[in-house]
């Protein structure tokens, strides 16, 4: 009899640590499909977008499971009031919006990291533990392996995205338990004065600058990338994780099916 797989996939930390480059990509359409999709097309991992997407936890829950099932690691991201919940349905990592100081990731970190009985190695935090949540395979992978498991497999990205998070990205970036570090361009753009027009001087400029302290202080740092040429820019800067977005593509296609390529349809 094969012996079952815990819901909680822990690959992402050491994803993020390996110095590779990783493309991955954000969903904020509710479906499950749209998962098993993007892990057939070959990203290296997905992020739940609850920040800006519609899905509930119910159907996070089911996208968590499609993934798992796809073998897609999967990050979400949500809101901070969201992020016991969120764990407990089994995300194997978290990206958490608007983060400018220091001080916001370590609180973060406590509120990701459970508590570590004296003397066990690694960070611990302050998360409330139960072992009948998914995660824990509703009690058949629970205890102190669950606990360890999940401080050690957990992922936590920052996401810096106002000029107070540029002039704090090195010791945001430093502070242990923060695994990597992702730039929201259109936020800070919006930030900076400057609308939704990242590619301006001045905004890439604060993007330069918070990818190359990320990358010294020995974070993945991270950045939407549209194009390849968009990858190579930031490549040159540090960046390692890239990222693009599922409704962008399918809408791109969408347009371009509309637009005369009906006939070349075959489905």
């Amino acid at each position: 009899m094969n012996e079952p797989q815990p819901p909680l996939d822990t690959r992402l930390p050491e994803m993020l640590r390996s110095g590779k480059r990783l493309r991955g990509i954000f969903n904020g359409i509710p479906s499950p499909a749209i998962v098993e999709m993007c892990a057939y097309a070959g990203f290296d991992f997905l992020l739940i977008d609850n920040e800006h997407g519609s899905a509930d936890l119910q159907t996070t829950e089911h996208m968590l499971r499609a993934a798992r099932a796809s073998n897609l690691p999967t990050l979400v991201r949500c809101l901070e009031h969201d992020i016991a919940r969120t764990l407990d349905i089994g995300a194997g990592g978290l990206q958490i919006p608007m983060v400018s100081t220091a001080a916001h990731a370590a609180a973060l970190v406590q509120r990701v990291k459970y508590p570590l009985a004296p003397g066990a190695s690694g960070l611990s935090g302050q998360r409330g533990s139960a072992f009948s949540t998914r995660a824990a395979g509703y009690g058949a992978f629970g205890g102190p392996e669950h606990t360890r498991r999940s401080n050690a497999g957990i992922a936590l990205v920052v996401m810096i995205e106002t000029p107070e998070g540029v002039a704090n990205a090195g010791a945001i970036a430093a502070v242990d338990g923060v695994d990597g570090v992702f730039i929201g361009p259109n936020d800070l753009a919006h930030a900076m004065g400057h609308e939704n027009r990242w590619d301006e001087a001045p905004v890439q400029v604060a993007i330069e600058q918070t990818l190359k302290a990320v990358a010294a202080a020995g974070k993945c740092p991270g950045i939407l990338a549209l194009s390849p040429a968009d990858e190579e820019k930031y490549a040159a800067w540090g960046a390692r994780y890239f990222a693009t977005v599922t409704s962008g593509i399918i809408m791109k296609a969408f347009k371009e099916a509309a637009q005369g390529g009906r006939a070349q349809l075959n489905y």
